[in-house]
């Protein structure tokens, strides 16, 4: 038999005895929760900012040794055998389109900026009037309370003077609170739609005492002076004051309908296997 007209033998792939793979590593996950205690201890102590910074620098060593001047591989061993695939789906399932089916859990409507914006400027009304009550019931008058609010710039003021009116003070506490209640508000309108048929419960209880709470274990960091002489039954009761008002403000709004129902690749626009409308099942086509 001629050389040029015999079979050539079978080619035989060969597989790799092992693969090169970066190393495992716990190093960023160190460094990470070293992060995170840092700042958590920013609000409660300087002990816990201590441990974080204890935990991150090692994270931070550690992880650049695993990856300067190069990066730590190590070698995983290779089978040769190729797994079974087993399925007991018949044909190929369609991603539903319909909307509501798919993530019905999550709102289908948001209420727009606007709506947030104008609930935080009327929860912010009705929380200054409360707070115009306290310091009328208290004795200490009108200005205490705003007086308390811009403590922070002045931290060595007595009772005596933060019972007076001041220009400066008046401006500094006014431009916090829009600014705090605009963007409180403005949360409001993100978070009223997760329950629609409960605003005052949400804004009204859930809210305040979340928001409450917080303030209580970080407000001796971000004004002292308020912390020493807050009271805080009024402060839970203005809380409480502006939740109710913002949340009616901004239920009372027109919603604006999402995409959340419609699959990720329609609305980038990607034309994609499986995809189908309900109305398009059992249609044969050639």
């Amino acid at each position: 038999m001629d050389k040029y007209t015999e079979t050539p033998p079978p080619v035989v792939e060969s597989t790799p005895e092992t693969v090169e793979l970066p190393a495992p590593t716990s190093w960023p996950m160190v460094l990470g929760f070293g992060v995170a205690l840092i700042f958590a201890g920013l609000a409660t102590s300087l002990a816990m900012s201590a441990i974080g910074a204890l935990l991150a620098i090692p994270g931070m060593v550690g992880w650049a040794r695993q990856v300067l001047p190069h990066s730590a591989h190590e070698r995983v061993p290779v089978t040769g055998e190729v797994p079974e695939v087993n399925t007991t789906r018949s044909q190929v399932e369609q991603v539903a389109v319909a909307a509501g089916l798919v993530r019905a859990k999550l709102p289908l409507e948001l209420y727009p900026i606007s709506a947030g914006v104008r609930g935080g400027l009327a929860g912010g009304a009705a929380m200054a009037v409360l707070a115009i009550l306290y310091g009328i019931v208290s004795g200490h008058g009108i200005w205490y309370p705003i007086n308390l609010l811009a403590a922070g710039f002045f931290p060595s003021a007595t009772t005596a003077q933060l019972s007076a009116f001041y220009p400066s003070a008046f401006a500094i506490a006014v431009v916090i609170h829009l600014v705090t209640s605009i963007l409180v508000g403005v949360l409001y309108g993100a978070l009223t739609p997760m329950m629609p048929n409960r605003p005052i419960l949400l804004g009204g209880l859930i809210a305040p005492l979340v928001w409450s709470g917080l303030l209580y274990s970080s407000l001796a960091i971000i004004n002292p002076t308020l912390s020493e002489r807050i009271d805080w039954g009024w402060f839970v009761l203005s809380q409480i004051g502006f939740g109710v008002v913002a949340g009616l403000v901004v239920s009372r709004r027109e919603r604006v309908a999402l995409l959340q129902p419609i699959p990720w690749s329609l609305r980038a626009g990607i034309e994609a296997t499986g995809l189908a409308d309900e109305s398009s099942k059992g249609q044969d086509h050639d």
